[in-house]
Order: C-alpha cells, then structure tokens, then sequence
C-alpha cells in the first residue's frame, strides 16, 4: 500500500532529539530520509545509553525508517558531493546551533540557488533571530526558560522539569508542521522556503492556560499538583487500592459523577453550583469526594465510571502503559529486528491514515550503512568514483 509521503526526498543533518523525532515523522509516512553523519562517530546519540550489543536503545527509538550515509562536510570535495545531493533532495533539516551551516558555506542563501524548490528546516534552541539566537540549548534549558517548569510540580514545591522531554519534542512536531506546510505552499508555487523552528518558542506556544490566565486576570501561575487550574474536579484521587485520574469537565458530568459516587447531596451545595465555584472552593470540595472514592476499588470504579459516562484513567506505570489494552490495540508498541540489536520495541506511529498509512519499515540504521547504496543508486557514482572518495576520507 502506497504511503503519503512516498516520492518525498529528506537530507537529515539532525542529531539527539529535536530533529532525529521530526524526520523520524516523515519516514514512518513514507519519505525516504537519509541520515547524513559524520564519519566514525555519528550522531551523538549512538553513544547515549542503554545499549544492546553495543547499539544505543535511544538512537534506535528516533532513527527507524531512515537510511546512515557518512560524509565529512569539513573536506572541499565533501562539500561538493552534499550539494549535489542537495539538487536532488526535496527537503533539507538541521539542527545546529544558528551559523554553523554558514560558517561550512552551506547555509540557506547558498543551498536555495543550487535548489530553488528545497525546503531548509532547522531546528534549534533559540531559532535563528533574536537575542539568544546562537546560544546551546538543551531540552533542560528550554524547559526552564520557557515557563513550563514554573507551573510543574507540587503545590509549594520546586519547579519540576517534564518527564518526558517536551522541549526537544514538540519543537520536532513544529518542525514537521512546518515541512509541510512549507511543501504545501511549494505545490502551489513551485518555490522553497526556510522553516525556522525554536525550542523556547515551541515551549511558549504550548503554556495553553497559564499564558491566558496571567494576560486576562494578572495572576503568575505556579504549581498545583496533579489538579487542573480551570476544571475542578480534574485530578486524581486514592481508591481502595491504588489511584484514579478523573475528569468532570461540565455540569452534565457534574452531575453524573455525584450520582455515581452517591453523593447527589452535593448537587444543592451553591459552593459548587458551577465550574468556576467547584474551582474556587477546590480545597473544601476535595474532602468531600474523596471520602466516597475510597470505599471501592479502582478497577470497580472505572468500570462504572466507564458505563455511566465520566472520564476516568489509571496512573499507569510504564510497564503498565506497553501492556495497556488500548495501546495494544492501536498498534503502539511495535517490534523491529535490528542487525545487531535484534529485536527491540519501539512505540508506535500515532497519527493513522485511513488511506496511506505509516509503516515502521525497518530499524534504524548502522552507522554508514547505506554509504555506497546512496552514492551509486541517487547519485548515480561509478564503483572507482566510490572508490576515490573512501580512499581521500570523504566517508
């Protein structure tokens, strides 16, 4: 079955995180991306732990679908073979500290006159304007900057980085919008564009409510725990044996719930007539629906929150998570079988097309694997073409 990108040409100059989850995006659906790396080391997340046979678990988490070709940029005549895949590549994505790609003479204004229709994505801490512009960054640091950080964690408590690393990763899922956008545009146009993508920007863009409520009312977020700041209640409560997440997002909710847990005495209280009152008397409403909530069972409860209707959710472990029904079900934990590795699980593709679905095609790839496959069968290089490159260290 044909796929939706398939017939797209990706060049990945990307290493870690950022841009290695983007273009893994455009490879699950279908484009051919190829991995450009340095010789010997490569993406410096082939060396991050845990490893299995000597092969980084987190590098393969990012790099599936993709094809390894080394190439050292640093050389004339590597320089010259990069532009020449350039003229036949649809979409270049980097994400180097802004002025490295200029400082090697490959930057966007050079790259567009070899290739009018190649969009240049890069993706970097700052972005390539503004103040911080050539500054490092890391997911640490664009969290911390970018507000996230002040309104994670316990009431009174530090401010807590995200678990996951949203700083690298939402700026990877701007950067995949952002492509193709950029390809849309080119459809109609015929013309390229550069796609600029900061992290701190990425960070901002997501503070949803705590940009809203410190613009509108003046109030600086912080932490409060596991609860929403605008829906009550919208936060987990101890069952008889574990945990609940709940979510009463209207009255109709609202009302059910309290029937459900036996408590319809609260639907007269005026403290929790509405949304906004049950948030603003939070604290005395808390008590009150956690006594009920520990007279059962977590399984007993989603089963009955599930029949009547209120979003509920266990606190899954990730162990819990891999095994979950629903994950199963929806294919979000797949096997892949590595040369060196072997088999190894990786989550799943999250977006599914009706039509050309995504695929996880194949593992991700050695370290120079597919060198001489691109050099001969893209760029169309003799076996003594070849030959002369590997002998003067070009990969």
């Amino acid at each position: 079955m044909a796929q939706a990108l398939e017939g797209l040409h990706v060049l990945d100059l990307t290493r870690v995180l950022a841009g290695p989850y983007a273009t893994m995006i455009l490879a699950d659906l279908g484009a051919d991306v190829i991995k450009l790396e340095m010789p010997i080391s490569g993406d410096d997340a082939r060396a991050f732990p845990p490893h299995i046979n000597g092969e980084s678990a987190y590098f393969m988490s990012l790099n599936r679908n993709k094809r390894s070709m080394t190439l050292n940029l640093k050389t004339t005549k590597g320089k010259e073979l990069f532009k020449d895949m350039i003229r036949r590549v649809d979409v270049i994505v980097e994400n180097f500290r802004p002025g490295t790609m200029e400082r090697l003479g490959l930057g966007y204004d050079v790259l567009c006159e070899e290739n009018s229709r190649l969009i240049y994505a890069a993706a970097s801490g700052f972005g390539h304007t503004g103040p911080y512009s050539r500054r490092p960054a890391y997911d640490a640091i664009v969290q911390a900057m970018g507000g996230i950080m002040s309104i994670t964690g316990q009431v009174g408590g530090t401010p807590t980085r995200v678990g996951s690393s949203i700083g690298d990763i939402t700026a990877g899922m701007f950067t995949t919008i952002g492509i193709l956008t950029a390809l849309a545009h080119r459809e109609k146009t015929g013309l390229g564009q550069k796609v600029d993508v900061s992290m701190l920007d990425s960070q901002v863009a997501i503070l949803e409510n705590a940009i809203a409520r410190y613009t509108a009312a003046g109030e600086i977020p912080t932490p409060i725990g596991n609860r929403h700041p605008s829906i009550t209640p919208f936060e987990p409560f101890d069952t008889k044996d574990g945990q609940l997440m709940v979510a009463v997002g209207n009255n109709v909710l609202w009302s059910t719930f309290c029937s459900a847990i036996a408590r319809e005495e609260l639907l007269d209280d005026p403290r929790f007539e509405t949304n906004a009152l049950r948030t603003a008397n939070q604290s005395e409403l808390r008590p009150l629906l956690a006594e009920p909530l520990l007279q059962k069972r977590t399984a007993e409860w989603r089963e009955l929150f599930d029949t009547v209707g209120i979003p509920n959710g266990p606190i899954n472990s990730v162990d819990e998570v891999v095994v979950d029904p629903q994950v199963v079900a929806r294919e979000m934990i797949v096997e892949v079988d590595h040369p060196v590795a072997g088999k190894t699980s990786l989550p799943g593709i999250p977006i599914k097309l009706s039509a050309t679905p995504g695929a996880v095609r194949q593992s991700a790839p050695l370290l120079g694997q597919h060198t001489v496959e691109i050099l001969r069968d893209v760029l169309g290089y003799s076996p003594q073409q070849i030959a002369d490159l590997e002998q003067h260290g070009i990969f």
